[in-house]
């Protein structure tokens, strides 16, 4: 290693920065599930998180049935060689099974989700028998209990099917449906307030003046928490004055459960979310090992949780999803839950510098053999918030890492999985 490589460790080490995994664990620590339960209507309930266990009160399915449209048939009745013939008797439709009992040599014509009639324990499909008039004729070659969905495959009394903490997603409302359960108890909303700081910032639709430019970052986190289903508060851009952002402080932890600030979390004269904070509530860290994002402000204020996350756009979205959002669905109730990281090769040189953790914006995409491989979108400043559009993954680089030779295996984090 370089002297200058050493000195950049060293200058790294020497600042006192968080490393992002101790950041990820201090936050998750001092954060806990709202109290307050509703009942909701089960197609009300879709995104919202569990309040208790579901146990099944019935068998799913109910009744043994039919998987395939085809004959319903004794297993001893099936040919080990030559061809066999049988007579056709009934037939069973879902809603209206076949009445009688199946006895030796006798099939009965079934349609799927039809239950099994009495004597038979094998569906042969209709594509692997040849019928005339009211017999049929099937082959060797086939299997006991074939095509057949048996009594509480899928669902039985008394086993717990949901839990506590479960998102309700279009599956968790199927299930529920299947159980025939109308309504579920849910977590109550987790409210968020957030607002954004500083002199220079406008909202759209305004006029800019000279050194003025429009709050992004407002919009960025009303979608990232929109995805997340949570109450939303926008209270706007305060003013760096520091009545006005103690002001904000206070009505904010009045009124909601997390508080998220964008900027004013730097070392600047008029950057005054720290310093409120330290006032008025608690600061467990402030600033971390990681690119994008190294200033943050992570604390409470009175029984609110606060994120401070930075001013450039895309150090807000990096930290909002590696740090935030993690505590927030922890808040929601949601049960814990894992973040996929691929390793793939990269496919353009990337430069770093050793010393801090970094995301990078990259492409995952397929190259020509059908293999997943993984390019940076370009110029990697916090402020360029169109690589965040361009990219569909971080590009996640360790802290001793000094730069990425086109080619090397990289670790990427996809988005799908953060939203």
């Amino acid at each position: 290693m370089s002297d200058k490589k050493v000195k950049q460790n060293c200058d790294s080490m020497s600042t006192g920065l968080l490393s992002v995994d101790e950041a990820k664990k201090r936050i998750l620590e001092t954060v806990a599930p709202v109290s307050g339960q509703e009942k909701l209507s089960i197609r009300a309930a879709l995104n919202r998180v569990l309040a208790d266990d579901v146990l099944s009160t019935i068998n799913v399915p109910p009744y043994d049935n039919s998987a395939m449209d085809g004959y319903a048939v004794s297993s001893e009745d099936l040919p080990d060689n030559n061809e066999r013939q049988l007579q056709v008797v009934g037939e069973s439709f879902a809603g209206s099974p076949y009445g009688g009992q199946l006895c030796s040599g006798q099939a009965v014509r079934i349609m799927t989700g039809a239950m099994i009639p009495a004597g038979a324990d094998t569906v042969i499909m209709q594509e692997q028998v040849r019928r005339e008039d009211d017999n049929i004729f099937i082959g060797p070659g086939h299997k006991k209990n074939a095509n057949v969905r048996y009594i509480g495959e899928d669902m039985r009394i008394g086993q717990t099917i949901l839990t506590r903490g479960k998102l309700i997603t279009p599956a968790e409302l199927g299930i529920l449906a299947s159980l025939g359960i109308p309504e579920v108890k849910v977590m109550r909303k987790l409210r968020v307030a957030f607002f954004s700081t500083g002199d220079e910032l406008r909202s759209v639709g305004e006029p800019l003046d000279e050194g003025q430019i429009y709050d992004s970052n407002r919009y960025t986190l009303y979608g990232m928490l929109q995805r997340l289903h949570v109450d939303i508060v926008d209270m706007g851009v305060i003013a760096d004055r520091r009545d006005d952002v103690r002001e904000a402080f206070k009505t904010a932890a009045d009124i909601a459960d997390a508080v998220i600030t964008s900027g004013g979390v730097s070392v600047g004269e008029a950057d005054y979310v720290k310093e409120t904070l330290e006032q008025l509530g608690k600061v467990t860290f402030w600033r971390v090992a990681m690119k994008p994002g190294k200033p943050m402000a992570i604390g409470s204020i009175d029984k609110a949780a606060f994120f401070g996350v930075p001013g450039n756009p895309v150090s807000a979205m990096a930290v909002f999803y590696q740090f935030v959002q993690p505590a927030l669905k922890k808040m929601m109730g949601m049960q814990t839950s894992f973040t996929t990281i691929l390793k793939v090769p990269c496919m353009t040189a990337l430069k770093k510098a050793p010393g801090r953790l970094e995301y990078q914006r990259g492409i995952l995409d397929y190259d020509e053999n059908g293999e997943l491989v993984v390019k940076t979108t370009g110029v990697q400043g916090s402020h360029i918030l169109t690589s965040m559009s361009q990219a569909n993954c971080f590009i996640i680089l360790p802290a001793e890492n000094d730069g990425v030779i086109a080619g090397d295996v990289v670790e990427v984090q996809p988005f799908t999985d953060l939203v």
